[in-house]
């Protein structure tokens, strides 16, 4: 099968043509492949055009903090679409829509756990960012309310099975059991798989991921 990614990168740059930013929102459920997917097409993005012109903007650096889901009692759904802290991700995607100034994005560190606040910059050369996240295109408020503020979405799919796998030598990789990793994933990752397969929107590109 041909690799799609390099057609992908031709029709973000003629859809971007000459706009100062162009936003692509890369979708889909946990494990699918979205940050090596994103980081691939901001390389040959950068490749394409001879320039740094690509960046990425994860969603993840937006999680609530385990001390704020242990006070609501959320701590064994982090992940879920309501532990993140989507107004604050919007504002941040508004200030970077507007391309003329450097914007720090927080970055999800999982071996901590933990984001941490301006470890990334995005500068006015970006001018086309990558923002990847599980809930980008859900179709239910406040999620549904960034749509938006995308130019162009896609939308990561595989079999529950595949993702499974992946998730499970993810955590196993993270320091837990087998037992606590497939504890984990049947409480919350395999709810939130399908909750992303079940309610994300349309989008302009969808890929199976195999």
């Amino acid at each position: 099968m041909n690799d799609p990614l390099p057609a992908l990168a031709q029709r973000i740059l003629t859809d971007a043509g000459a706009r100062r930013r162009f936003i692509v929102a890369i979708a889909g459920p946990p494990a699918a492949g979205k940050s090596m997917l994103a980081e691939k097409l901001r390389q040959l993005l950068d490749q394409e055009t001879g320039k740094a012109c690509a960046a990425v903007f994860p969603l993840d650096g937006f999680h609530f903090d385990d001390c704020v889901l242990e006070a609501r009692g959320q701590r064994n759904r982090k992940g879920a679409p309501f532990t993140f802290d989507v107004g604050g991700y919007a504002a941040t995607l508004r200030r970077i829509r507007q391309g003329d100034e450097e914007v720090a994005i927080p970055i999800f560190d999982r071996s901590m756990e933990l984001s941490r606040a301006g470890a990334a910059i995005i500068e006015p050369r970006h001018r086309i960012i990558l923002t990847e996240g599980n809930y980008l295109l859900l179709d239910k408020a406040p999620w549904s309310t960034l749509r938006p503020l995308y130019d162009l979405c896609v939308l990561l799919k595989a079999p529950e099975d595949i993702l499974h796998r992946r998730l499970t030598q993810r955590w196993l990789t993270h320091g837990k059991t087998l037992d606590a990793a497939e504890n984990w994933i049947a409480t919350n990752d395999l709810p939130n798989i399908r909750h992303v397969l079940a309610h994300s929107g349309q989008a302009d590109v969808v890929f199976n991921a195999a």
